[in-house]
């Protein structure tokens, strides 16, 4: 298996700061989406590449761990070690498993779900063994938003017997997934055991109810005389068409990209995408008397 260079992916440094790599990571996903590009399939799989280095390397506990591999991979090449023999397994991981091809569509590779892959979480999680009559057992348990708008399942360890869990899609903070007749025992049978799901917190999105709301991020330009801004949704990127002369602010409803229906999981509330319109902090000189010119003109 061959080690990925995501920050050449990107063309970006590696001390590169979070907004760096978003900037080209829209740039390249805007210049290769397949809706720019249908029936491209070099774009295609080069889009595939820029999700999953922008998967890595812009969320900062994968880049983390990503950095630390490639250190020791360089240090492993420097040693003039055999082609092929590095030790992957090392690095696999722990964690929740994130099948990023059901986000970005099939084709993430080999190097990335075996360094990030993992396992369901949650593996040896007891219960307890006292025994009330027939009571019922709460157990709190964390999913990510993006499992919330999928669905997903847990392991569990369960008085010495493994349980594979279903947390249903649409999932929301207090929904309860019942597995009947895991409680406590009692001389009236057992009760019941529910998981109390909490969905964490997504940087890239505010939950409201079964809508969404995020940022779309585009340049001065584009907000001017109008083209093409990259929103990042649940279900994969998506090309929004800005009409010229949109303000900063301003919000586009993007219908049925929000959470499933937890009772109507074909059903999907909307996501709602603010402009955020970022303004050059460095200009050239010619790029300032443009701008000098454009406002000598708007005040005449």
């Amino acid at each position: 298996m061959d080690y990925k260079d995501y920050y050449k992916i990107l063309g970006v440094a590696r001390d590169a700061d979070e907004s760096e790599i978003k900037r080209a990571y829209r740039q390249l996903a805007l210049k290769y989406h397949p809706d720019k590009n249908p029936g491209d399939q070099k774009s295609e799989e080069r889009f595939k590449e820029i999700n999953e280095a922008h998967e890595v390397i812009g969320d900062k506990a994968k880049r983390q761990k990503y950095d630390q591999l490639g250190s020791s991979y360089r240090a492993w090449e420097r040693a003039g070690q055999r082609q092929g023999g590095y030790d992957w397994s090392q690095w696999g991981s722990s964690g929740t498993r994130v099948d990023v091809g059901d986000i970005f569509g099939p084709g993430f590779s080999d190097f990335f779900t075996s360094i990030f892959g993992g396992s369901p979480q949650g593996g040896s999680r007891g219960f307890g063994q006292q025994r009330v009559k027939g009571r019922d057992i709460e157990q709190p348990l964390s999913i990510s938003l993006t499992e919330a708008y999928r669905g997903t399942t847990r392991i569990l360890e369960h008085n010495g017997k493994r349980l594979e869990v279903s947390i249903p899609s649409g999932a929301k903070s207090g929904t309860k997934v019942r597995l009947a007749g895991k409680g406590f025992r009692g001389a009236a049978g057992p009760g019941d055991l529910y998981l109390k799901i909490k969905v964490e917190a997504d940087p890239r999105f505010r939950v409201d109810g079964d809508h969404l709301h995020t940022e779309v991020e585009t340049d001065i330009y584009t907000a001017v005389l109008g083209g093409d801004g990259l929103v990042i949704t649940l279900k994969g990127s998506v090309i929004l068409s800005i009409p010229r002369g949109s303000q900063p602010g301003q919000v586009f409803r993007l219908k049925n990209l929000g959470m499933p229906l937890l009772r109507d999981p074909q059903s999907f509330g909307d996501l709602y995408a603010t402009l955020k319109v970022i303004l050059p902090q460095t200009m050239t000189d010619q790029e300032r008397k443009l701008f000098e010119q454009l406002a000598a003109l708007s005040n005449k």
